[in-house]
């Protein structure tokens, strides 16, 4: 049943992370190459320090274009304050929260620590499957 299902059921639990202190064209590459729109990013202790989405990465295009920059550190680029669910979370009130935000994929904790990732086609399988 829908209403029962929970996040961990329907989470990606293997995921590519990130470091804030990598070269963010490194992070760009990482992502395309692996046809992913974002990733967590951990520092040397695995605490979520941040999130790298397509968007933070199109600031490099911009700051390229108009300061003929083309560097920095992922850290320089990523979405410092995350929003993140709990493993134990219903896909309901995850839907509910894809619906009411601009957010793509949500982190996913478990005893403060990144155990996973939700993203909107994570959602529509779970409905997909228990509907």
């Amino acid at each position: 049943m829908l209403v029962s299902a929970k996040v961990r059921d329907f989470m990606a639990a293997s995921l590519i992370t990130l470091s804030p202190d990598m070269e963010i064209m490194q992070a760009i590459s990482i992502l395309l190459k692996n046809r992913i729109s974002g990733a967590p990013v951990q520092d040397s202790m695995d605490n979520l320090v941040g999130i790298l989405s397509e968007k933070d990465c199109l600031k490099v295009a911009l700051e390229a274009g108009y300061n003929d920059s083309r560097g920095g550190k992922v850290s320089d680029y990523m979405t410092k304050n995350v929003t993140t669910v709990n493993a134990d979370d219903s896909i309901i009130d995850i839907a509910k929260m894809f619906v009411e935000t601009p957010l793509k994929r949500l982190p996913v904790i478990e005893d403060n620590r990144l155990v996973g990732q939700i993203s909107r086609r994570d959602a529509l399988k779970a409905i997909d499957t228990l509907l």
